[in-house]
């Protein structure tokens, strides 16, 4: 059985992972949510205007009061500038397992940040809410979040041929888990 906590924030060596707040509009806005390449990449909308940020930002916070809710901001310690997001999107308590969906802006790429934030994550799943399992896919064509899920020590389960239609193409989907054994071993 899993121990919902909620979302509760975490400090790494260079990032604060903490809940979403209204004051992080405009650096969602500059840094990746109306970043189509981003946005494409985990097959989101794009957002163009603060007012669409805003409702989805009301989504998001007003979500923190459910237990089973774990969506984080992904913040510079540094600055305290929100660079992404990163979140157990799928929770199945069923059967014990979560599924993490992350973004990192496009200039904050390759520093790092997004295998920082993930592991992190993974931590907080296995330690604080008693996962069994934690899974993770990307599109065949991201390439550099296939390295991030690679350095976090996943497992590849398989590709779903041709999940997504894209610019006129099918894009496959790779995925990716961890048992809590690997996790502590």
């Amino acid at each position: 059985m899993l121990t919902h906590i909620g979302t509760q924030t975490i400090e790494t060596e260079r990032l604060i992972l903490r809940r979403f707040e209204y004051s992080d509009t405009e650096a969602m806005l500059r840094n990746w949510i109306a970043d189509e390449r981003i946005q494409s990449m985990y097959s989101e909308p794009v957002y163009t205007t603060a007012e669409a940020v805003n409702e989805l930002l009301e989504k998001y916070i007003g979500s923190y009061e459910k237990s089973d809710y774990y969506r984080w901001a992904v913040a510079l310690k540094s600055s305290g500038e929100c660079i992404g997001q990163i979140a157990y999107f799928l929770v199945d308590s069923k059967n014990n397992f979560a599924e993490i969906e992350y973004c990192i802006g496009s200039e904050f790429q390759r520093k790092g940040y997004a295998t920082e934030a993930t592991k992190a994550v993974i931590k907080y799943g296995f330690d604080r809410i008693d996962l069994h399992k934690v899974q993770i896919c990307t599109k065949t064509i991201n390439k550099a979040s296939k390295r991030v899920i690679e350095k976090c020590g996943f497992t590849y389960e398989g590709t779903l041929r041709d999940y997504f239609y894209m610019n006129g193409e099918y894009v496959g989907r790779l995925y990716f888990s961890m048992l809590r054994e690997e996790y502590e071993n």
